[in-house]
């Protein structure tokens, strides 16, 4: 990253409508919100260390074993622990993708190769990728779908990764926070290939699909029990606090909630695309709960003048200026967007 920026400066941009944040459009149940609240009544105890009733609640969720569950202070943390666990030296990732596999990875010396993501070819991998692996690679870092781009890859092709990866000794993570928001899911996620490759960990979140990132809530899925023990050695001991074991058990209850907000997510996504390609602008083939796009190169302050908050992707390796992620909300919300980008335009 040319700076370390994220999306959700909410505290910065006040009174704007926050769409640089790709969170489920109904925003934090309010059975979370209750748990968190009455969890308060034993803040003077310290936090389970191990997480045990949340791994097995999770475990259930994701149909796995609750050996195979790490939990963590958002996944953010579990991709430094990852790192610090493992000690790569030479990691290769795409790019653009997500800040914190480089920062990670940079953080314990790691050496990071980039798989440079054409726009020509709407940033998808492709078979180039395989050829990008060689046996001087310690791990990779994927997400599907990627972010900023929204695009998906085919699990067929990811299968060809992770068994390349076998092969070459390489550790593969994939991040599949953002899955929750795509259709038919599970043709996509790399859960049932967890129990045959053991260099495959999965990261997942409460974040995006629950509405709640300012509780930290993350986990990872792997059957490498070694690597785990040694995450948890690399981790200090009250990393996810009381309230955001209650919300994440609270959370996995609300499977209606979930559907409800994939169901806005799928019509108003569409709506978006439809509405900004109208517009002029250059929309991608995101198939998450947000749009990446081009436009003018001063479109972020225009929309913060009007009370829109939108994600300026210039600061990814592989972007410039000029290069726009939305987050799709509600209609009513996603309304007001259309009005103010067909102001500035």
């Amino acid at each position: 990253m040319k700076k370390h920026i994220h999306g959700g400066n909410v505290y910065q941009y006040e009174n704007c409508v926050d769409f640089s944040a790709n969170c489920n459009p109904l925003g934090t149940p309010e059975s979370v919100k209750e748990a968190v609240i009455k969890s308060l009544e034993n803040i003077n105890h310290y936090p389970q260390v191990g997480c045990a009733p949340l791994k097995k609640a999770i475990a259930a969720y994701e149909g796995t074993e609750a050996e195979s569950i790490i939990c963590g202070n958002g996944a953010a943390e579990l991709i430094f622990s990852l790192c610090r666990a493992g000690k790569p030296r030479r990691a290769l990732v795409p790019a653009p993708t997500f800040a914190e596999y480089q920062q990670a990875l940079e953080s314990v010396g790691c050496e990071v190769e980039y798989f440079w993501l054409r726009e020509d070819k709407g940033y998808c991998l492709d078979k180039d990728f395989l050829d990008g692996l060689h046996k001087e690679l310690d791990i990779v870092f994927l997400c599907n779908p990627n972010n900023p781009t929204g695009v998906l890859t085919d699990r067929g092709f990811l299968t060809e990764v992770l068994e390349k990866c076998r092969e070459l000794e390489i550790f593969l993570v994939v991040d599949e926070c953002f899955l929750d928001f795509v259709k038919e899911a599970e043709a996509y996620t790399l859960k049932g290939m967890l129990k045959e490759y053991h260099n495959l960990f999965l990261l997942k979140a409460f974040t995006k699909r629950y509405a709640m990132a300012g509780v930290r809530l993350g986990y990872g899925i792997c059957e490498n029990k070694k690597l785990l023990e040694q995450m948890e050695l690399v981790t200090q001991p009250w990393n996810v606090s009381s309230m955001a074991q209650a919300a994440g058990l609270a959370a996995l209850k609300e499977k209606e909630y979930v559907e409800a907000g994939r169901q806005i997510v799928f019509t108003e996504r569409e709506y978006l695309k439809k509405e900004m390609t109208e517009l002029g602008l250059t929309v991608f083939a995101s198939e998450a709960n947000y749009i990446f796009f081009k436009g003018p190169e001063d479109l972020f302050e225009a929309c913060v003048k009007n009370g829109i908050l939108i994600r300026d992707c210039s600061n990814y390796p592989g972007l410039c200026k000029g290069y726009f992620r939305i987050a799709v909300k509600r209609h009513e919300d996603n309304e007001k967007l259309v009005r103010v980008l067909r102001e500035i335009l």
